[in-house]
Parts: structure tokens; sequence; C-alpha cells
């Protein structure tokens, strides 16, 4: 199971740290995503991380401003997000597969997530 946490409210180019915290000691060798869900749309990536760490995907809209990371050893995937605008408010999700490609950003491969955690930018 994962569980978020560091959501909130911030003001227009401030900065959010979000966490995710896997249960099983197993998540670790998983594929990692953070996606996120405005009102009235989709589902939408905004970042993946293959198990190693090694590779990285983001979203066009959040690159040079958010950064996606993960400590196996503590079981956690962590999403820094910088500069932030309006338009980054949303519920954002973090997700998990096991996946031997490296890393994937189709959320339909993905078959854990969490329950979500609340970011609210105001301008």
């Amino acid at each position: 199971h994962l569980v978020e946490s560091g959501g909130g409210l911030v003001q227009a180019g401030g900065s959010l740290r979000l966490s995710c915290t896997a249960s099983e000691r197993t998540f670790s060798a998983y594929a990692k995503g953070w996606f996120r869900q405005a009102p009235g749309k989709d589902r939408e990536l905004v970042a993946a991380i293959s198990w190693s760490g090694g590779s990285t995907d983001y979203a066009d809209s959040v690159k040079g401003r958010f950064t996606i990371s993960r400590d196996n050893a503590k079981n956690t995937v962590a999403l820094q997000m910088n500069s932030l605008k309006p338009e980054d408010t949303a519920v954002y999700y973090c997700a998990a597969v096991r996946y031997q490609g490296g890393l994937t950003t189709d959320r339909m491969e993905y078959d854990y997530w969490g329950q979500g955690t609340q970011v609210t930018v105001s301008s």
C-alpha cells in the first residue's frame, strides 16, 4: 500500500515536497510515478522513475520545476515541486508498477495507487 503526504496550500511561486511511503518492502523494486487529477480533467502523469532511480521522465508542463527521486532503503519516493503555478492545483497520487523496462508513463500500466493528497496553489 502507498501513502502520500506533504500536500497543502501554497502561493504561486512557492514550493512543496510530496512524499510517498510504501508499506511493503517489495515496492522498492517497483517503478514509481506521480500523477495528478484536477477537477473535471483526466488523471495525468507528472513524473515517473525507474526502480533504481537511474531513469526519470516528466510531463512537459513540469520540466525544470519538479524533481522526482526515491530512496529504496526507506521505501519512499518524493516529488519536489518548485515555482508552483495555479494550474498545478490538483490531487496528486503516487503509483507503483513492477516494470521490467525501466519506467512507464502509461497510467493504465500502474497497479498500485495511493489515496491522493491535495495540492492547492493560489494566485
